[in-house]
């Protein structure tokens, strides 16, 4: 541990530690993080322990959070979890593809991969099938869309329910290969092993000893990738809709 980080057991609120999901809870959907919200989780660290969790790997929270991500927060959680850093140390990392297979994954992937090639979207864009450490994410415009296109999908993805209707159309595919599908973000949709959702997170959490795990999210309804986490018994959540609301929320518990 760095001689500047303050230890858990020394900061003003010993006991408590924040977890934060990333896209539209510090950041905006796939954009960088302000300046503004940098110092308020730096004052923040000097008063708990503080985390993030998000679906991504690490390399795209770097592009959101900073290059300098693992050193700035106390807890890394990257892929939900999947992989995890404490205080910049690594610690334990699991596999989608060793878990599943890769006979199942090749089926999954195929019908994926046919299902979007039948449906009709206004553009289309590159990487639908992103594979990662710890899940699968799948995007019917790409991942490679721009943020006005970005946009546009998100829209077109409510009126006509895209996403919802392939997850349906999974679940009832492979009613038997043990997968959870999470929409979260604009474009798209995350698959991983059932129970590997953001409470993931927690088994490095909870032995920690904290007795107020604040989480905050902004897909914290049904199907949204941060309901688990933010109805967790363990867990107090916090539902924002944006890192303005993220930045209130926290002014009025820890800053008054």
């Amino acid at each position: 541990m760095s001689a500047a980080v303050t230890p858990f057991s020394e900061r003003e609120f010993p006991d408590t530690i924040c977890l934060f999901d990333v896209d539209g809870t510090l950041t905006p959907a796939r954009l960088v993080v302000s300046d503004e919200m940098r110092d308020l989780l730096k004052e923040l660290r000097k008063k708990c322990t503080i985390g993030f969790v998000g679906g991504s790997d690490l390399a795209k929270q770097k592009e959101q959070l900073g290059n300098d991500v693992i050193s700035q927060f106390d807890f890394a959680f990257s892929e939900n979890g999947l992989t995890a850093y404490r205080l910049g140390e690594k610690m334990a990392s699991q596999s989608f593809i060793n878990w599943l297979g890769d006979e199942k994954y090749n089926k999954l992937a195929r019908f994926i991969l046919r299902y979007l090639a039948d449906i009709e979207l206004p553009k289309r864009r590159g990487t639908f099938i992103e594979f990662r450490n710890g899940m699968i994410n799948v995007s019917p415009i790409g991942r490679n869309a721009s943020t006005e296109e970005r946009n546009e999908y998100e829209a077109f993805d409510k009126e006509n329910k895209i996403r919802e209707k392939l997850v349906a159309a999974l679940k009832e595919e492979f009613p038997d290969y043990g997968l959870t599908y999470s929409i979260g973000g604009q474009i798209s949709f995350d698959v991983f092993p059932t129970g590997w959702d953001k409470t993931y997170c927690l088994q490095y959490v909870v032995p920690e000893g904290f007795k107020n795990i604040h989480f905050f999210g902004d897909k914290s309804y049904k199907g949204g990738n941060d309901y688990e986490i933010y109805t967790d018994d363990r867990t107090i959540g916090h539902a924002v809709n944006s890192p303005e609301d993220t930045a209130r929320i926290l002014k009025e518990l820890f800053f008054q």
